[in-house]
């Protein structure tokens, strides 16, 4: 069983604390995403596993193993960095092979594995090229080919897609999906980028400030983050946050009351932060919904949709709508109707996700 288990993982500088005792299984074969901003410590985190950082406290195993005085070499992990980390004089053939003659694995093995990895990746008529006369994804494949020809118990991915272009990072993203889907590896992804995260990965863990804020799968993180900060960093654009109070019918946004079941006597009164995904709002009124008067500031065209930037109780706040091949209907726009079934609630003061009643 190739999972990996951190156990209240400490890292230290001196007296200055980067990872805070955190907590993680990933299964075998699972592919896990790290993302947060930068600095929230889930590439030291990375880093740990690899083995190039040292662990000040908690236990790492790998496979069953405890991992945390082991050399690098003897992990069984291989990492793909972001940037690539090529040797500029050896070809591609002889890049992906380099660990294997380390290792002194026999010629005709390693010719073979070459050729076979090569072919997975379609790098086959770039063998004999340099890593200058390649694109930024074909040095890319080249990178996840030398990882994949060590046949590792574990994968780790640095940021590998922060130096490609929004075309390149798309096509990337969808051939990591597949061959992770074909070779079914135990994989440990980092990434500041969302669209990554959501997109890769079958579990999300998001961190902040050295501690893990939520795990879970992508979906459920969208639909249910755990508190402000997840609700503010998973979604493209990120929900809309406004404080607002908890009344019997339930929740008052200045002037504006939006109608939330399950408020009980004792919620009457208390602090929230009120979130609205982009996405969950209609220009009609519907079943279930609520109104909420805005003053449209700029409509953003993004093609099949565009995003309504607008002010709601003297919040900035963006929303989705889709355009149906024109705009000219969206200038004109007074009014958001919120589907109150999908508004998300947060303790005003503490920023986790508030439970009604409880």
């Amino acid at each position: 069983m190739s999972g990996v288990d951190l156990s209240s993982i400490v890292k230290k500088y001196g007296a200055f604390q980067v990872v805070h005792g955190i907590d993680l299984t990933v299964a075998e074969k699972e592919f896990v995403v790290l993302v947060g901003p930068s600095g929230c410590g889930k590439s030291t985190t990375l880093r740990m596993i690899a083995g190039l950082e040292e662990i000040t406290a908690g236990d790492l195993t790998i496979d069953g193993r405890r991992m945390n005085r082991i050399a690098p070499k003897d992990r069984d992990v291989a990492m793909v960095f972001q940037n690539y980390a090529l040797y500029p004089h050896l070809n591609v053939a002889d890049n992906m092979a380099f660990g294997l003659r380390i290792r002194k694995m026999p010629k005709a093995e390693i010719k073979t594995t070459i050729e076979d990895v090569a072919g997975i990746l379609g790098l086959t008529e770039y063998l004999d090229r340099r890593p200058a006369d390649l694109s930024g994804g074909q040095r890319q494949r080249v990178a996840m080919g030398r990882a994949i020809v060590r046949h590792p118990k574990v994968f780790l991915f640095d940021e590998p897609l922060s130096n490609l272009d929004a075309k390149l990072r798309t096509q990337m993203r969808a051939e990591i999906k597949r061959l992770h889907k074909r070779l079914g590896v135990t994989s440990i992804y980092v990434t500041h980028d969302q669209v990554e995260a959501m997109t890769l990965a079958d579990r999300i863990v998001v961190m902040n400030d050295g501690r893990i804020e939520q795990i879970g799968t992508p979906m459920e993180l969208f639909n249910n983050p755990a508190n402000t900060f997840v609700a503010g960093f998973l979604g493209s654009p990120p929900m809309n946050q406004v404080k607002g109070v908890l009344t019997a019918k339930g929740a008052k946004i200045g002037e504006t009351e939006i109608k939330i079941d399950g408020v009980t006597a004792a919620d009457v009164g208390r602090a929230v932060t009120v979130g609205i995904r982009p996405e969950h709002v209609a220009l009609k009124a519907g079943k279930g919904t609520s109104a909420l008067p805005i003053d449209l500031d700029l409509v953003e065209p993004l093609g099949s949709e565009a995003l309504l930037h607008a002010r709601f109780d003297n919040n900035e706040m963006v929303f989705k709508a889709e355009t149906h091949g024109d705009i000219g209907h969206l200038s004109g726009v007074t009014d958001i109707h919120v589907d109150s079934s999908l508004v998300k609630l947060f303790d005003g003061e503490t920023g986790q996700a508030l439970s009604l009643g409880g």
